[in-house]
């Protein structure tokens, strides 16, 4: 239970306006690009964001994610064991297909789509890796490694402008990282400070 609170405390979530429709012979499809490889966020809460290609690679041979609309498990689309949601890295980033249920709400969607009201997906995840550069004028954080892929979803907003409850928002991601590089920071402090007193010490009694 406790390793499971861990992992939903490290939730995040991605949104990509890269979502289609399909219709063909009433089998119909929802389609798109969870993620985008190499394709820098905008800039938010002070830093940019990439996902690194093979970033997913491991957590498909080990996670069973769902397909949602907005993040709710009470209106499910498919599951990945069961294939009704497909999932797949290519170049271009990490492409998906669901076949939807006959259910009011999954139709209520298709609509929304034909119509355009809802184009983009999202993703929820927890980050294995990442690397951090600040060479240039704005920090730049890659996601290197996926641990868990939870689920993907059509939403009507993305993660940026609406903050979901149990998912951190780029603003955490940030100062977490921020409070790790000052606590390193102050450890390196610290322990010059120790190599200096044990030096003053030595001096002392020599």
């Amino acid at each position: 239970m406790e390793k499971d609170k861990k992992k939903l405390e490290g939730k995040e979530e991605r949104s990509f306006r890269t979502m289609e429709i399909r219709d063909e012979d009433e089998d119909k499809q929802i389609f798109g690009y969870a993620a985008l490889f190499d394709d820098p966020a905008d800039e938010i809460n002070g830093f940019i964001e990439r996902v690194a290609p093979g970033a997913f690679t491991e957590t498909l041979k080990s996670s069973d994610p769902r397909a949602l609309i907005n993040h709710e498990a009470g209106k499910l689309l498919g599951r990945f064991s069961k294939g009704t949601l497909k999932l797949k890295e290519d170049k271009k980033g990490l492409y998906y297909e669901i076949n939807p249920p006959e259910t009011s709400y999954a139709n209520d969607l298709l609509e929304l789509l034909k119509r355009g009201d809802i184009d983009q997906s999202s993703f929820q995840f927890t980050v294995d890796k990442e690397e951090w550069d600040e060479s240039g004028e704005v920090p730049v954080r890659t996601i290197v490694k996926v641990a868990e892929l939870f689920d993907v979803s059509p939403v009507t907003f993305p993660w940026y402008k609406n903050t979901v409850a149990g998912v951190k928002s780029r603003a955490e991601v940030f100062e977490e990282y921020r409070r790790r590089q000052q606590k390193f920071a102050k450890d390196k402090l610290d322990l010059y400070k120790k190599k200096i007193k044990l030096h003053e010490r030595d001096d002392l009694n020599g």
